[in-house]
């Protein structure tokens, strides 16, 4: 059950990165390194989402 509630966890954090790498998008005046940062975030989180869906271990 404890993956379960991370996997939910994760995948909560990862739509509100989604929501806001798209409003920094639509901003006139965003900063390239926070949508980067936005970015890689959401990269690390869908990493961990395939290891613990698959059962892999992670690192």
């Amino acid at each position: 059950m404890a993956i379960e509630a991370r996997i939910d966890t994760l995948e909560q954090r990862h739509q509100q990165l989604e929501s806001d790498l798209l409003a920094k998008l639509k901003s006139p005046g965003s900063n390239d390194s926070e949508i980067a940062d936005l970015k890689r975030q959401k990269l690390q989180i869908k990493d961990t989402l395939e290891q613990l869906k698959s059962g892999d271990p992670l690192h």
